[in-house]
């Protein structure tokens, strides 16, 4: 299935799949994944409630939704999205960080760090980094060192994963430079890269 590029014109190739096939939840996802992109944060949700509804058995494999839940600032469904989704994925990093997140703004930092779950065996080095992090056992530059080590995408997200850090910690001048440079500075072809664009718009950084 060939898409072009523009998101715009993306969702209205997923607008015209929904309305020949309005029972296919996996066009729902794809639907509510570009809507996420186009910060249409509460319309994603929608999409990815509708695909749930269609076929439950998406439900621990909806990790955008958890996103989009963050940015809706419903944190308590973020936590839940996240549990869940760790019960067919443990050793994920992203996941794991993610629901720190949601309980850091939920019921605060300290919370967070006391229930981070353990990860062992997460393949890509910059994310065992990020999680050493999290869990305080390394320092910011030790993981701008790691990421800097693995090129673009090592350094993209080294940056994100910081300015997360410190959007948690409420040091929000140090979570703007760190996600502005991740947005600006090291794009890459992933669906992380559009939610550091998404998460700079929604703020208001330049």
């Amino acid at each position: 299935m060939f898409f072009s590029n523009s998101l715009e014109n993306q969702l209205q190739q997923w607008n015209d799949i929904i309305r020949s096939q309005p029972n296919n939840p996996k066009a729902y996802v794809r639907r509510g994944m570009v809507k996420f992109q186009l910060a249409k944060i509460d319309e994603s949700i929608q999409d990815f409630d509708t695909a749930e509804k269609l076929d439950n058995r998406l439900t621990p494999y909806l990790w955008q939704r958890g996103l989009s839940y963050y940015y809706a600032a419903r944190f308590a469904e973020g936590t839940q999205q996240f549990e869940i989704d760790l019960t067919v994925n443990a050793q994920d990093v992203e996941e794991t960080v993610w629901r720190y997140l949601c309980i850091a703004r939920l019921s605060g930092v300290e919370q967070a760090r006391n229930s981070l779950l353990t990860v062992k065996n997460d393949p890509r080095r910059i994310m065992r980094s990020v999680y050493d992090l999290y869990a305080v056992n390394c320092t910011p530059d030790d993981v701008l060192n790691v990421g800097k080590s693995e090129g673009v995408k090592g350094n993209f997200y080294s940056h994100l994963y910081l300015g997360l850090y410190y959007e948690a910690e409420n040091n929000l001048d140090l979570a703007q430079e760190y996600i502005v440079k991740a947005a600006d500075n090291y794009k890459i072809d992933d669906y992380m890269w559009y939610l550091a664009q998404v998460h700079k718009n929604l703020r208001k950084w330049s």
